[in-house]
């Protein structure tokens, strides 16, 4: 089955037909990864209730947890104002992580950035 077409029509695809997904813990609304979805990942996300996105390295479904055990069941999923990118929030079971942290941002680290706010008052 494809994707609803009123879903499909509101999507900006980049040239390789994916959008972004950015996935967050339902929650505690933590930002566990960042990742990419094509139609087909989209729709098996929305009918069965377990994230599903498109390894680019791969270039095939990625069904999150497969092997690692650390299945996403998806509590909601929305699409930004422009239609590029899509918001998943997810009750995450284990790491997100395939390095083994909860996030993919706790393992990338903190890149040490100024804070624009300090010294300003609220």
């Amino acid at each position: 089955m494809p994707l609803d077409a009123d879903i499909a029509a509101r999507l900006k695809r980049d040239p390789a037909g994916l959008v972004c997904a950015v996935v967050q813990q339902h929650d505690t609304r933590e930002v566990l990864m960042v990742a990419w979805m094509n139609d087909d990942a989209l729709h098996e996300t929305l009918t069965t209730g377990r994230a599903v996105y498109w390894s680019r390295s791969r270039q095939e479904l990625w069904r999150k947890g497969d092997t690692s055990g650390n299945v996403q069941r998806v509590v909601r999923a929305s699409l930004d104002c422009d239609g590029d990118a899509l918001l998943l929030e997810v009750d995450q079971r284990g790491p997100a992580c395939h390095t083994g942290t909860r996030t993919c941002f706790e393992a990338g680290g903190d890149l040490g950035a100024v804070d624009g706010l300090a010294g300003e008052t609220p």
